[in-house]
């Protein structure tokens, strides 16, 4: 079972002690763009991994090393939610993060479909989400994300948990060993 408040908790903690340990001291409008540019680039890693979009391509999918290509694209998807985390943390949305069962579940019910389209509909509802400070526009963005992991990419809520869980960890070691 995906829990996603215990994830968003495990992304804010991070988040904070590395904040701490950097001495980061921001002006609100310069974190909430920073988190803005992480999140977009983790979105691009993701469907760079996936490669669906580069119809010219017979084998899609990149591997890291030691890694299959699903397990890569598991990892940059993880990355690219925990920046969804950091957004909501930001600007005070965490409300909109978890999901219940029912609704996880509703969201795997429904069908595939193309994932250029809503690649571009989660930035587009990002950007109005930043530029609009339309807290709708982030949820429906949340949710377009979590059925592409889901449905598009076939992940499954346990999967998804525990490779956010692995990561965070491999984040905290990073902070560790001064990264």
């Amino acid at each position: 079972m995906l829990d996603l408040t215990t994830l968003l908790q495990q992304s804010i903690r991070l988040d904070r002690a590395i904040t701490a340990k950097q001495q980061l001291h921001w002006r609100p409008a310069t974190r909430l763009q920073n988190a803005m540019v992480a999140l977009d680039v983790e979105l691009a890693e993701m469907a760079n991994t996936s490669e669906w979009f580069k119809v010219w391509k017979i084998h899609k999918g990149k591997a890291d090393a030691g890694k299959t290509k699903r397990e890569t694209l598991l990892n940059e998807y993880v990355d690219a939610m925990d920046f969804f985390f950091l957004l909501a943390a930001i600007q005070q949305w965490t409300h909109l993060v978890p999901l219940t069962a029912k609704q996880l579940d509703e969201l795997t019910a429904k069908p595939a479909t193309d994932l250029s389209k809503q690649y571009l509909a989660i930035k587009h509802l990002l950007y109005d989400a930043y530029f609009n400070h339309r807290q709708v526009s982030y949820r429906h963005a949340w949710h377009v994300f979590l059925k592409i992991g889901l449905v598009e990419f076939g992940f499954t809520q346990d999967e998804i948990q525990t490779a956010f869980v692995a990561k965070n960890k491999v984040n905290e070691q990073r902070q560790a060993d001064h990264y």
